[in-house]
């Protein structure tokens, strides 16, 4: 790859740590990405609440026993006050990420899983680069227990995990509410039949594990 399309760079200041014992074939990859690009349940085409996607699929791969991490990509000016930025001028992206490896390739490698940006699974540096607009910016990798980041400095430890009130904010945002905005606030109360169907589907899909191995 050429120089100047290095947009991007890994930071394991930030990072949790990965074990080199899970992952999945780059087949089984390849399959848990087609089913979720066609599955109903995930808004796509909705450039936000992408926090609740990723959470989404990280309950259903662990209730499914997949391996799993999260990728989350970030703007190095909202991060560290440096230059860069990022397509729609997020401030940061997230987007659940599978470890592969193959028997003909020992090597552990890491695809994201976003099909609101590609048709097909993307390898981690080329997702991060693919949607950085200008450089640079940060990519970390995090168990897929944390929802997301504190309000403030960002540190490796201090992340919110997985509990019941964003779990809310979860189905709230597979819905395409944003629960905790102003608008968003507003819509679950007006939406409410919404998102307790998006809660039933949700249920129904983690209880009904799909076969990627055949």
């Amino acid at each position: 790859m050429s120089e100047h399309l290095h947009k991007t760079v890994f930071d394991p200041s930030l990072s949790d740590e990965v074990s080199e014992e899970w992952y999945v074939s780059k087949i089984v990859a390849d399959r848990i990405f087609n089913f979720f690009q066609k599955s109903p349940l995930f808004l796509w085409s909705d450039i936000h609440n992408c926090e609740d996607r990723a959470e989404a699929i990280a309950i259903l791969l662990l209730h499914w026993g997949i391996p799993h991490y999260k990728a989350w990509l970030f703007d190095s000016y909202f991060l560290k006050n440096g230059q860069g930025s990022l397509l729609n001028e997020w401030n940061y992206h997230v987007c659940l990420m599978l470890p592969v490896k193959d028997n003909l390739n020992d090597q552990l490698e890491y695809f994201v899983i976003d099909p609101a940006h590609s048709t097909s699974i993307q390898k981690l540096f080329l997702w991060a680069n693919m949607l950085t607009k200008e450089a640079y910016s940060s990519h970390i990798i995090k168990n897929g227990y944390t929802y997301i980041f504190p309000t403030g400095q960002i540190n490796q430890q201090n992340w919110h995990f997985r509990n019941k009130q964003n779990f809310k904010w979860t189905i709230q945002g597979l819905a395409g509410i944003n629960g905790v905005s102003n608008s968003g606030k507003a819509a679950v109360s007006f939406k409410k039949y919404l998102i307790r169907r998006t809660l039933k589907s949700f249920t129904e899909l983690k209880n009904s594990r799909p076969n990627f191995e055949f």
